[in-house]
């Protein structure tokens, strides 16, 4: 599997030959469209890979927060059962066991707006990848429409080509 440095790269390249793929060669013909459609296919592909591995990771990022929360309240549970414990048992640690506790009450409040806000990112990320998703097509058809427009326009100058030949032949 390709590094991520490399998959950034591929598709930087994938992007610049869809930006060249409406580019008209030097000798006026449009640049062919299977040419075309071979890159926005890689291009899609390539899209689709990157968009697979950071949901992916995503996924793993997530299972990863929940199963932090889980073992996070087991051990307020545990904490606390061991507290109430030790308040039936004279203890000179008890000072230090109340203070931990007290920070592991803290930690898990600190955990809840974690989770709000990596939910509220994971929103926008959605909505800037349709955002993305809704240019790229936008973009797709313009470029569909500009080759349309090239191809009728030289059909149009090839023809106005013939009429102006044939009048000088028929000066001759």
């Amino acid at each position: 599997m390709a590094t991520p440095k490399q998959m950034w790269e591929q598709q930087q390249l994938q992007v610049q030959r869809v930006k060249n793929s409406g580019i008209i060669s030097y000798n006026g013909s449009p640049v062919a469209d299977d040419k075309e459609e071979e890159m926005s296919r890689s291009a899609l592909a390539l899209f689709r890979a990157k968009e697979e591995e950071i949901e992916r990771k995503k996924s793993e990022v997530k299972d990863k927060v929940q199963a932090q929360l889980g073992r996070v309240e087991e051990a307020t549970k545990r904490l606390s059962e061991i507290q109430d414990e030790l308040e039936a048992l004279p203890d000179p640690m008890r000072k230090e066991l109340a203070i931990i506790r007290k920070r592991i009450d803290v930690v898990h409040k600190e955990l809840k707006p974690l989770g709000q806000s990596c939910q509220r990112k994971e929103k926008e990320y959605k909505e800037a990848l349709e955002a993305l998703n809704e240019k790229s097509r936008e973009k797709s058809q313009l470029v569909s429409k500009l080759m349309e427009l090239v191809g009728e326009s030289e059909r149009m100058r090839m023809k106005k080509l013939e009429e102006l030949n044939k009048h000088v032949e028929t000066l001759r």
